[in-house]
């Protein structure tokens, strides 16, 4: 893999052009590069598990810190010439285009070129997060603070553990992150989010609720100790989890008409191909699911094989 930082990018049309470099699109990129496209990966290098120490769940990789991850997956690119990456670099438009190229892409980077062409594109810029208004959750959010149970929980066994969120769908969180604990509190920093009749139902299973807001969190070096309330009350607890509101980014489509649902997410079939030709979603920019790293890399992986299936015009099983 080259850096296209670093060497020019030719004005001759990729195969692809994958938006997002992250689990989803670098696995797109090594499935590519396997199958001798033309690749070309714009990733913004802002990635949403910046904060967290060690991510979990992917196979060989349990533990391992997610730069290391994406560290990894860039060194086997090397093996791949044909596949290029532009660091620090933004998509501002896909446009529809006449031929040679399906589709002409607008970039902003210091060292980038304004314009690439290619005759596909692959879309995984993943999410883009808003935590709630707490005062220091920034200070523990990726340390003793997560937002994935699937990914985290495990580490936090047995603990007392706070759930903190401003949304409806707290009590279902609730009862998976009981799962892991016998001594959970959920706490809604004020809003009513849940009724009288799901707090009864939580408290059946053990599962506190608190629901003045939240003055302050308490801890040291990124461990959460308390959530001390507007009332002056400091619950203890030893972790926990916050549920974040997610957004997509992809302004850069709306030129091309592209479906999506009513959260933004684009919509795509079973293979990853959405409703404009030669577009393709993977991870989680497409329709939402399971936020975990393996299932993101799995679905790029996916994408990649129908996008070369579609280039060269067959259609197989899979």
């Amino acid at each position: 893999m080259v850096d296209s930082a670093h060497d020019p990018v030719e004005d001759v049309p990729f195969d692809a052009v994958i938006i997002g470099g992250g689990p989803a699109g670098l696995s797109a990129a090594l499935n590519l590069g396997r199958a001798r496209a033309r690749v070309l990966v714009v990733d913004a290098d802002r990635p949403r598990n910046a904060a967290t120490l060690n991510s979990h769940g992917f196979l060989t990789r349990d533990g391992v810190p997610p730069a290391e991850l994406r560290r990894l997956a860039r060194a086997e690119l090397e093996a791949y010439p044909q596949v290029r990456m532009l660091s620090r670099t933004r998509v501002v438009e896909v446009e529809a285009a006449d031929a040679p190229a399906r589709f002409e892409l607008r970039l902003d980077g210091r060292r980038a070129p304004a314009l690439v062409r290619a005759h596909a594109v692959l879309v995984a810029t993943g999410l883009r997060e808003t935590l709630p208004d707490v005062p220091g959750i920034r200070a523990f959010y990726g340390m003793s603070l997560f937002s994935c149970a699937a990914c985290d929980a495990w580490e936090l066994q047995d603990r007392p553990l706070a759930l903190i969120g401003e949304t409806p769908d707290l009590p279902a969180r609730a009862r998976l992150i009981a799962r892991w604990t016998h001594d959970l509190t959920v706490f809604t920093n004020g809003a009513d989010v849940l009724d009288a009749v799901e707090e009864a139902e939580l408290a059946a299973s053990g599962i506190r609720v608190r629901r003045h807001p939240i003055a302050d969190l308490e801890g040291d070096r990124g461990r959460l100790t308390a959530v001390r309330l507007a009332d002056g009350t400091a619950v203890r607890v030893d972790g926990g989890f916050v549920r974040p509101r997610w957004h997509t980014a992809l302004e850069f489509l709306h030129g091309l008409g592209i479906d999506v649902d009513t959260d933004g997410h684009l919509l795509v079939d079973r293979s990853g191909r959405t409703s404009v030709a030669g577009v393709y979603g993977a991870g989680d920019a497409a329709a939402p699911g399971p936020q975990q790293l393996i299932v993101a890399a799995g679905q790029g992986a996916r994408a990649a094989v129908v996008l070369v299936h579609d280039l060269v015009g067959v259609t197989t099983a899979h």
